[in-house]
């Protein structure tokens, strides 16, 4: 399934008071890049209902001109639900601006969850593993 990126760039509307990224611009982003990633990996976008963030984090903050990176991939599958996990660097920097999962549920045109037929595959590499750790601890 790979890692799915996407990239913004931060213009003076996406600013809050403070001059930096405004948090609710790059929690946008953020569920945007992940429903993406889910996307791509179920082909249906029509049936993907967002239903939990989980611990989005933000560690540092975004600055106007900055390219805001988001990398997403799947961290988590139920049999309706699956996990995704994101995280948003700027730049050509590796320093994590943010990160966090975002459940989603596979649902029919009545809003009925069905099942979504994702197999997880193998891990990519150690961060995979590391992310579904992080994922398995969460509700």
């Amino acid at each position: 399934m790979g890692i799915v990126k996407v990239s913004r760039l931060v213009k003076s509307e996406d600013l809050n008071h403070h001059g930096t990224l405004f948090a609710g611009r790059g929690a946008e982003w953020f569920v945007e890049a992940c429903f993406i990633c889910g996307a791509k990996i179920t082909g249906k976008p029509e049936n993907i209902v967002c239903v939990n963030i989980h611990g989005l984090t933000f560690k540092t903050p975004g600055n106007k001109g900055d390219i805001i990176n988001l990398e997403t991939r799947l961290a988590k599958v139920g049999r309706t639900s699956f996990m995704v996990y994101g995280k948003m660097t700027r730049n050509n920097s590796q320093d994590i601006l943010s990160d966090g999962f975002i459940t989603f549920v596979f649902v029919d045109e009545n809003t009925k969850t069905i099942p979504h037929g994702i197999v997880l595959d193998e891990p990519i590499d150690d961060e995979d593993i590391q992310i579904r750790k992080r994922a398995e601890n969460l509700n």
